[in-house]
């Protein structure tokens, strides 16, 4: 019988966060290690990426940091140079970071464009290649990003944000099957609205935190830990036959056609 609950840990593996200073990304990275694996802790602000470390260190995992911008091509393949050094093998890929700039297309400038298009995308691409070949010379590993609801489901100012992550979505299928023969998955994750720092400003505004967590079914925001669970699903051998795949944590939210009301009513009639 198989041991379900040992494909769920990642005890003697190797992971690398970028994007682990905050949010989903230290989540994330906090999650791999509470399963066994240790984890390169890497952002740009390497600040962060340290205390994150730091706190996994001081729960008995084990971590450490270094800076990366997951813009940068140079400073991604960098990284994988740092990994390389300290790991025998890299085990599990995961990034998160991404840029949003919302406005209408009409307003939206050249410089614009670039952050959110060198970021999500081509940032995308300079991961899967710098990890994803390490994968392929040693025969597997995970790799997972970030998509997002607004893949699918868009509101005014945000076409240009979405249309990253739809990109997202497909790089993932297109490098899953490029890399499937060598033993590489390649997955993504696409949350709704999660409490992090960066939306603590729209929390704190009851009008904003409401008419998002109404797209829910849950009425509510998930935590970053909530969709750490999910990266941690898809690393772990738990999800040995998954790749090329975009796993929804959105509450429900690409489930309804809005605001799931009346749901008391239907149910005592």
């Amino acid at each position: 019988m198989t041991d379900y609950r040992k494909l769920f840990d990642l005890s003697g593996k190797t992971a690398v966060v970028l994007g682990a200073a905050s949010g989903i990304g230290k989540s994330s990275a906090e999650a791999l290690a509470s399963l066994g694996a240790s984890v390169l802790c890497a952002d740009r602000e390497a600040a962060g990426a340290e205390a994150t470390a730091a706190g996994i260190g001081e729960r008995g995992g084990s971590a450490f940091a270094a800076a990366c911008d997951a813009a940068s091509r140079s400073d991604v393949a960098e990284l994988a140079k740092v990994a390389r050094g300290q790991f025998p093998r890299i085990d599990i890929a995961v990034t998160t970071p991404g840029l949003n700039i919302r406005k209408t297309i009409l307003d939206y400038t050249e410089e614009d464009l670039d952050r959110v298009v060198n970021l999500n995308v081509k940032g995308t691409v300079w991961f899967f290649q710098a990890f994803g070949g390490i994968m392929v010379e040693q025969r597997g590993g995970s790799l997972i990003a970030c998509s997002s609801v607004r893949a699918v489901t868009i509101e005014p100012g945000l076409a240009v944000y979405g249309s990253t992550k739809a990109a997202i979505g497909l790089l993932v299928k297109g490098f899953a099957s490029e890399v499937g023969r060598a033993g590489v998955r390649v997955n993504a994750i696409a949350p709704s609205i999660a409490e992090t720092a960066l939306t603590g400003p729209f929390k704190r505004r009851p009008d904003i935190y409401n008419l998002y967590a109404g797209h829910t079914v849950f009425n509510r925001w998930s935590s970053a830990d909530e969709v750490a669970t999910a990266v941690a699903y898809l690393a772990s051998d738990a999800a040995s036959y998954v790749s090329g795949s975009t796993l929804f944590v959105d509450g429900g939210w690409t489930a309804v056609d809005g605001p799931p009301t009346g749901l008391t009513q239907l149910h005592k009639s």
